[in-house]
């Protein structure tokens, strides 16, 4: 990939209302990142609305402040992007790292639970983390208060992933900036961020997405009943990941979300042993050979007004899976995804998870 084609692939995912799934469908359209950027406007006007891409000064400040603070990019189509994340939904066309790429290449295994963990499971999740470590699985948390912060802490000598829902530049929770650090210079530290943007909450279930989707499975060591553990271990099993969770007592809210993890199926893990045997059931058709290709949904070059107002109105408030459109429009999947691509540039449609649109 040529440096001009690295600069306008991350000037079009920076784009307003490019999201990832947008952007695999322009570079399988057009081929070229160049291309897709001359192309928004006109697509977007198709779809009733207006579009500009990012100036380009503005991407070589976000590459300048990168670089100042000792990070690279890992981007679509890099030989060295995660091959498990790039199977994952919407995996982020382009990630910003510190640390040793080639431990995502390795077995990883995410270790995530509740920030006000109990020390038991802190301590639980510390000598499990240990354990993987040394027998060569890196594991793979979200420096977050609590269980993370356990797991970085037990595995950092042996290989760690931590990956943060803010800019590779700020540290948070502040009082792990020197676990960060280490993080950053012992093991690899991830973000889809640019540098600046601090952390809000809408970016962690975004941020669990690419925890899950590094890892062959995903351990809740504790976890209340709608945390973003349970978001964490969902996205893993949608995945075709293994889902694991350690039992805790009934009495305590705190396991409640591990125990019904264990009710719905999710393997019982007690130690490092029961991690490896599970891991090992994953399909190994799960790795890709190569290198990344942007395939994705159909998209067509050709749709009349006639067929873009057939699914616009199949569209409303409410969502819909992508899907159910195609089935009750009766037209193709191509024509279909051409008229969403067309209005979510124009600011007309909202991508929800599990394949589902909405009007905006």
């Amino acid at each position: 990939m040529s440096e001009q084609e690295r600069f306008n692939r991350l000037r079009l995912i920076r784009s307003p209302r490019i999201g990832p799934v947008t952007f695999r469908q322009l570079m399988a359209r057009f081929g070229s990142a160049g291309e897709a950027l001359a192309a928004v406007p006109d697509l977007a006007a198709r779809g009733g609305g207006r579009a500009s891409v990012i100036e380009g000064a503005l991407v070589e400040q976000e590459i300048a402040r990168s670089r100042a603070a000792g990070a690279r990019y890992l981007l679509m189509g890099d030989r060295d992007y995660p091959f498990l994340l790039d199977q994952m939904e919407g995996a982020p066309p382009a990630l910003i790292v510190r640390g040793d790429v080639a431990l995502a290449a390795r077995d990883c295994v995410a270790l995530v639970g509740a920030r006000n963990a109990s020390a038991a499971a802190c301590r639980f999740a510390r000598t499990l983390a240990q354990d993987l470590g040394q027998r060569g699985v890196v594991v793979v948390s979200g420096l977050a208060r609590g269980i993370d912060t356990a797991a970085h802490q037990g595995s950092v000598g042996s290989g760690t992933i931590a990956v943060i829902a803010c800019g590779i530049d700020i540290a948070f929770p502040p009082e792990n900036e020197d676990l960060q650090e280490q993080v950053a210079s012992e093991g690899l530290l991830v973000t889809e961020h640019p540098p600046g943007v601090q952390p809000l909450a809408r970016q962690f279930p975004a941020r669990n997405r690419i925890i899950a989707g590094l890892s062959r499975g995903t351990v809740v060591v504790e976890a209340a009943p709608r945390s973003g553990s349970l978001i964490t271990a969902r996205l893993a099993g949608e995945a075709g990941r293994e889902v694991m969770a350690v039992p805790g007592s009934p009495l305590d809210p705190r396991a409640q979300g591990c125990n019904q993890l264990i009710r719905e199926g999710a393997t019982l893990i007690q130690n490092a042993a029961d991690v490896i045997e599970a891991i090992g059931s994953i399909d190994a058709r799960m790795v890709r050979q190569g290198g990344l290709d942007f395939a994705g949904e159909p998209v067509s070059s050709d749709v009349s007004g006639r067929e873009r107002e057939a699914v616009v109105a199949l569209l409303g408030a409410a969502p819909v899976p992508v899907d159910e459109v195609i089935r009750l429009s009766g037209l193709g999947p191509a024509v279909v995804h051409t008229v969403l691509l067309e209005l979510e540039l124009a600011a007309r449609l909202e991508r929800h998870a599990g394949g589902r649109v909405s009007l905006s």
